[in-house]
């Protein structure tokens, strides 16, 4: 059980989460690997919304969603790999809208920055 108790503005609220796990581990390791979890989905849902505006998009029904998201995912991982330009991913993700040659640079970084053992970076 993990209870957490965030400040939100002038507001503090109590959330109680239950897991489950056959690891056969002590609390504090469980604790941390509960951490660790949140903390790459809370970073990754951030990025997402921030570079494009994920939580604004309309798509609800059918698979369209899962579609979107993994689409997201990929570009997200060729924006992370392209670096021409020291720039946010937001800021690549607009030029690559706004230029096809920087999209084909962006594109070609993320499929090519494999060795020969090793699976394509985008997948």
């Amino acid at each position: 059980m993990v209870v957490r108790v965030p400040d939100l503005w002038n507001q503090t609220t109590r959330k109680v989460q239950f897991y489950l796990t056959s690891l056969n581990c002590d609390t504090r390791n469980l604790g941390q690997v509960i951490r660790l979890h949140w903390g790459v989905e809370n970073r990754l849902h951030w990025t997402l919304d921030v570079t494009f505006s994920e939580d604004a998009c309309g798509v609800r029904t059918g698979h369209a969603p899962q579609n979107l998201a993994l689409v997201r995912r990929i570009a997200l991982n060729a924006l992370n790999l392209e670096q021409s330009l020291k720039r946010s991913n937001r800021q690549k993700s607009n030029g690559a809208a706004m230029d096809n040659n920087y999209m084909l640079t962006a594109l070609t970084d993320c499929l090519c920055q494999h060795d020969e053992t090793s699976q394509p970076a985008c997948q």
